[in-house]
C-alpha cells in the first residue's frame, strides 16, 4: 500500500515532463547532419529540422539549448578518424589511416567540413570537432608510433607531435580545399613518402636491447 507521503516523494524525484524519446532523438541527429552535409552550418535552423523531422521545436530545445550543441552532439555519434590495423610498417600503416582519403567525404565527414569555418569562433562547435576528430587522430598517431617502437625505433614525443600536428593541418585542408574530391592510392603513397616520414627520419634510429 502507498501512503500520501510515499506517492508525494515519487512524484518529486520524477523528472518534469515526459521522458525524452530515444527514437526521436536519433531521428532530430540524423536530420541534422543531412542538413550540414548537404547544405552547411549556414542552413541548420530549428524550423528546418522540425519540419524535416515532423517533430515539435520544443523536442529539439528540450534536448540541445543550441544549433551548435546539436552539431556538437551529431559529431559525437560518429568517428571521423580509425586507427588503421597494424600493416607491419610505419609507412604502410600511415597510408592505411589516410586510406579513406581515397574516397569522396562521406555523410558524416561532409556535416564535420560545413563546421570548420564557423568552429573558428564558436566554441561548442570547435569542442565538436575536437571531440571527433583531433583526439581520436592525436590517438592513433600515438598508437601507430608505439608500435613503431615496439618494431624497434622508438621516436621522440616531439616528432609524435609534429607528425600529428602536419596530418592534422592535412585534415583540415581535406575539409576544406579538397573538398569532396578524393586523391589517388598512389597520391596518398606519396605523401606519406614525401611528406610524413621525413618527420620521422629526423629522429636517430633506437634499437631495444
Amino acid at each position: 500500500m502507498t501512503t500520501p507521503g510515499q506517492t508525494e516523494r515519487s512524484a518529486a524525484t520524477r523528472p518534469p515532463g515526459r521522458p525524452l524519446s530515444a527514437e526521436l532523438s536519433d531521428q532530430l541527429v540524423s536530420v541534422a547532419v543531412d542538413i550540414l552535409a548537404d547544405e552547411g552550418w549556414g542552413r541548420l535552423n530549428s524550423d528546418r529540422i522540425a519540419a524535416r523531422a515532423r517533430a515539435g521545436k520544443a523536442g529539439i530545445y528540450r534536448r540541445w539549448p543550441t544549433m551548435a550543441a546539436l552539431a556538437r552532439h551529431a559529431l559525437s555519434c560518429t568517428s571521423l578518424v580509425r586507427t588503421p590495423e597494424d600493416h607491419g610498417s610505419l609507412r604502410a600503416d600511415l597510408a592505411a589511416l589516410l586510406e579513406p582519403w581515397t574516397r569522396p567525404l562521406e555523410r558524416a565527414e561532409r556535416a564535420a567540413a560545413s563546421l570548420v569555418g564557423a568552429a573558428r569562433h564558436d566554441e561548442e562547435l570547435r569542442a565538436g570537432l575536437e571531440e571527433a576528430l583531433v583526439r581520436p587522430l592525436a590517438g592513433a598517431v600515438r598508437e601507430l608510433a608505439g608500435r613503431e617502437a615496439a618494431r624497434g625505433r622508438e621516436l621522440s614525443h616531439q616528432r609524435v607531435a609534429l607528425l600529428g600536428s602536419v596530418l592534422q593541418a592535412l585534415w583540415w585542408q581535406r575539409y576544406t580545399a579538397f573538398e569532396d574530391a578524393p586523391v589517388s592510392a598512389i597520391q596518398v603513397d606519396q605523401l606519406v613518402a614525401d611528406v610524413l616520414l621525413p618527420i620521422t627520419d629526423a629522429d636517430p634510429v633506437t634499437h631495444r636491447r
